[in-house]
């Protein structure tokens, strides 16, 4: 389930579906995750021994992971729009080669008829 969420969300979604899973499998529901960097939920697994303590230590250890992951998902981004800009330039050529293949080919039938 988590590589399929990393697909569609990124680390940033995989990472927090597991968190999730790993709540929901507990049976006592997603309150468990709590706030981020506010110490660790009733679940235990709060990520550590600083954001397992919370305060200050914790809320900046949350952030820096939070900025860390978007950036991680900013370059998931900009190399998927660099695949489909590559992938769109290739049609493009193949679009071209396959009209001259058809003029190509129209140019042999009118030369056909010609010679009858």
């Amino acid at each position: 389930m988590a590589a399929v969420l990393a697909l569609r969300g990124g680390l940033r979604g995989a990472l927090l579906a597991q968190q999730q899973q790993r709540a929901w499998s507990s049976g006592s529901g997603a309150d468990q995750l709590g706030e981020l960097g506010k110490g660790a939920g009733k679940g235990g697994g709060g990520g550590g021994s600083i954001r397992e303590a919370g305060g200050a230590f914790g809320k900046k250890q949350a952030a820096e992971e939070e900025r860390y992951f978007r950036e991680k998902e900013r370059e998931q981004l900009a190399a998927l729009r660099r695949h489909h800009e590559e992938e769109i330039d290739h049609h493009k050529k193949e679009i071209e080669r396959l009209q001259k293949e058809i003029e190509r080919h129209k140019h042999k039938i009118k030369k056909l008829k010609d010679d009858d």
